[in-house]
């Protein structure tokens, strides 16, 4: 499978870019943020997801790994197919959909063309779970909290024990050396 994509933008047309990589022309179904900001010419990364079918072969293509790690979590809902879990991109970027299933607003998901209301319950249902415990924590982190995460990780607590540390955290600690230490402190008890 395509993992990624660095090229530059040939053309744009209806929700594709046709991207020029090393001279082979890939035809990319983007999500609208990326398909927006981005114009002929440009030089781009894009993280792909590769959907095979019996007649077709398509590519969908995200601006950051983390859209598409999301995008392969809605895939494994059942009745979302690559199209609709892409079109969950076009009303909301990557925090406001772990936002929307976090807090279970259906109405977030019921604009999506070919969604409907017992999709949206199912893809709450399905993916609260997998996405609880980290969304409230994904939708606050700075860089310097993603350091504070990574230092945390090097003394050997998982993601999640360092996500729940800064959770609990919350303001204290002017500089990030102050943070871990106090965060070291809450995960020592």
């Amino acid at each position: 499978m395509i993992g990624f994509l660095k090229g530059v933008v040939e053309l744009k047309e209806n929700g594709y870019f046709f991207l020029d990589v090393n001279g082979v022309g890939y035809k990319v179904l983007v999500t609208n943020e990326l398909f927006s900001k981005s114009k002929a010419s440009d030089s781009i990364k894009i993280y792909t997801y590769t959907h095979v079918r019996e007649d077709a072969l398509d590519l969908f293509g995200f601006p950051t790994s983390d859209d598409l790690r999301l995008f392969e979590l809605l895939l494994t809902v059942s009745g979302i197919g690559p199209k609709t879990a892409l079109g969950i991109f076009s009303i909301g970027n990557h925090t406001d959909i772990i936002e929307a299933i976090a807090k279970g607003n259906v109405e977030f998901f019921e604009v999506v063309p070919r969604l409907g209301k017992k999709n949206a319950q199912k893809i709450i249902i399905d993916l609260k779970n997998k996405v609880g415990g980290i969304g409230s924590a994904d939708l606050d982190l700075g860089s310097e909290s993603e350091d504070i995460v990574g230092a945390l990780e090097t003394f050997g607590f998982s993601k999640k024990e360092a996500h729940m540390a800064l959770r609990e955290l919350k303001d204290r600690g002017e500089t990030p050396e102050e943070k871990i230490k106090l965060a070291l402190k809450y995960l020592g008890k």
